[in-house]
């Protein structure tokens, strides 16, 4: 996926309309990149994702991996703060730690990352659009994912 395949699908998220019911949609052959899940009020969306690191977690190999995952972030954050300016850094961690349960998308979000960047466009209907750089486990790819939700998230 380049930068601009990546914008069309954040443009396509802020659009699509959320599920009454929560789903699901896996991209054939069980890739990562292209898995979307979805419900009441968000979509996540995994742009980009690293290999799975399960025949090993040699330095180099998570490094180049990481550098991938961050320049692939760093050219979809440059885009989008030129079209909808300066985002805000909103920390995950409390939802983590949280006895109550976590509304979505935050529980998913919280469970690979404890921080995401969200910009607020005009005309998306009061929806926020987030990136997140997380992985849910060491063995477990790196992801890039942006996520679109309409609830409040302070």
């Amino acid at each position: 996926m380049t930068v601009e395949d990546r914008l069309a699908a954040v443009d396509g998220l802020l659009v699509r309309p959320f599920p009454d019911e929560a789903e699901q949609v896996a991209v054939d052959g069980g890739a990562w990149e292209g898995y979307r899940s979805s419900g009441q009020g968000y979509h996540v969306y995994v742009l980009k994702a690293s290999q799975e690191f399960w025949d090993g977690r040699g330095e180099e190999v998570v490094e180049a991996a990481e550098e991938e995952i961050a320049a692939a972030y760093e050219a979809l954050a440059t885009v989008l703060t030129e079209r909808w300016g300066r985002p805000e850094a909103v920390d995950l961690w409390p939802w983590l730690e949280s006895e109550a349960p976590a509304p979505e998308p935050m529980d998913q979000l919280c469970q690979l990352s404890d921080r995401m960047v969200v910009w607020r466009p005009g005309g998306a209907d009061g929806r926020w659009v987030a990136l997140v750089v997380g992985q849910a486990d060491p063995e477990f790819p790196i992801q890039l994912l942006a996520a679109v939700g309409e609830a409040p998230f302070h």
